[in-house]
């Protein structure tokens, strides 16, 4: 396994102490709901909350990652992961974060990848957001009652089964960390379309935006491009999709209106 060759000159992803997978039991007594990439877009991920009566004492939000860059609360990311009910696994642009201190990987994230939020911080505050990053799992898996959810930012290698893609993440490997959090090879079609095997029922990545969510087997792609409202895409969307007690409900919210 390998990730793209684009790729070879990224440093290896640093792990913390912290666990590489985060593993949670059924919700007995509410929903679980997984939401693409959030990239900035926190006020309008409260109002879809907000209209789908989403209760903080019984539901719990997953994010598939990339919580920060392009949209206008970066900032207040580190807010949403201290919620007891919500969750992220790492995402490129959380790692972007974390290798700041290398200034070629600084100078990408912040002139070609909407980290300009971070040059206001400062460098004690920066050093908080590396740490928390640092802390934020590789993948996430879920037990609902329909089977186990995976989450992971961007990919599972192809032919490799869930569990074995966990264990090289939990053993810390840099090929599968940088395939989590960077690959795009089945959405593209540069690999099989194989559904991932193994103790997962399905899996919910983020990482390339889509007009609409996309589902290759039992591998569903829920970035609906919340930022690009900011670019002028009129159908910017941020999307959430409930996993339990539901199979597969869809909701989502035009970003259009970034007021």
């Amino acid at each position: 396994m390998k990730v793209s060759e684009y790729r070879d000159g990224l440093p290896t992803p640093v792990f913390s102490d912290a666990r590489a997978v985060l593993r949670f039991p059924l919700n007995e007594h509410g929903r679980d709901f997984v939401v693409g990439d959030i990239h900035g877009m926190f006020q309008h991920l409260s109002k879809l909350l907000s209209r789908i009566e989403f209760d903080e004492k019984t539901d719990r939000v997953f994010s598939v990652g990339d919580l920060v860059d392009r949209g206008p609360d970066s900032k207040i990311s580190l807010e949403w992961l201290d919620k007891p009910w919500f969750y992220a696994c790492r995402g490129n642009h959380e790692q972007f974060a974390i290798d700041s201190n290398d200034p070629e990987q600084l100078d990408v994230w912040v002139n070609y990848n909407g980290g300009e939020w971070w040059m206001d911080l400062d460098i004690e505050e920066q050093e908080v957001f590396r740490t928390r990053f640092k802390e934020l799992p590789m993948a996430l898996e879920v037990e609902t009652r329909w089977g186990r959810v995976g989450i992971v930012h961007a990919d599972v290698p192809p032919l490799l089964p869930w569990e074995r893609f966990m264990d090289l993440l939990e053993a810390r490997d840099r090929d599968a960390a940088l395939y989590a959090m960077w690959s795009r090879n089945r959405i593209s079609g540069m690999c099989t379309s194989l559904p991932v095997t193994g103790g997962v029922q399905r899996v919910y990545c983020g990482h390339t935006p889509t007009r609409e969510t996309v589902q290759i087997d039992n591998v569903y792609y829920i970035d609906t491009g919340a930022a690009y409202s900011y670019d002028g895409y009129e159908e910017a969307r941020l999307t959430l999709v409930e996993i339990q007690p539901d199979c597969h409900q869809e909701y989502s919210i035009n970003t259009h209106d970034v007021d």
